[in-house]
């Protein structure tokens, strides 16, 4: 029908990318805003909660990074709450006081899914315990999160 109303022989298709690359391109402020917070909460559950060992400063971490309700399921049980997340922190790092977790590789973030692998070791040494975080966020806030090992 198309071919009826236009000549397609005559159509300069330099004209189509010009036109159609500059939207190709565009990122929606909002993706930018959602990837940031995302990776913002991802870094501090790993640096700012798990791998902080003064009980204030990581209480103030966790009301800023989890909702009220937060929900921390690890395969040795599930623990919800605020209190509940910073006493699990606590007896993970009592069992080894001179270890330190650190990220192993980039953030990756799928809209409000945030996934990062770390290592858990001497600080300077390589890493004794491999694992991940996949965290649920809602709100700009960490609903629930999944920590599994890899090594």
């Amino acid at each position: 029908m198309l071919a009826n109303v236009v000549d397609v022989s005559v159509i300069d298709v330099s004209l189509i990318f010009v036109t159609v690359s500059p939207t190709a391109r565009t990122i929606e402020p909002e993706s930018e805003t959602e990837v940031a917070s995302v990776t913002e909460l991802m870094r501090a559950n790993l640096l700012e909660v798990f791998n902080e060992r003064d009980d204030a400063a990581r209480r103030t971490a966790i009301a800023r990074t989890y909702t009220p309700d937060v929900t921390f399921s690890d395969p040795e049980e599930v623990v919800t709450g605020h209190d509940a997340l910073n006493a699990k922190a606590q007896r993970l790092l009592d069992q080894a006081p001179d270890f330190v977790f650190r990220p192993m590789g980039a953030i990756l973030v799928n809209h409000d899914l945030g996934y990062l692998a770390w290592g858990f070791g001497p600080e300077g040494g390589e890493p004794v315990v491999r694992g991940l975080d996949i965290a649920l966020v809602d709100d700009g806030l960490i609903r629930s999160i999944y920590p599994l090992l890899t090594d």
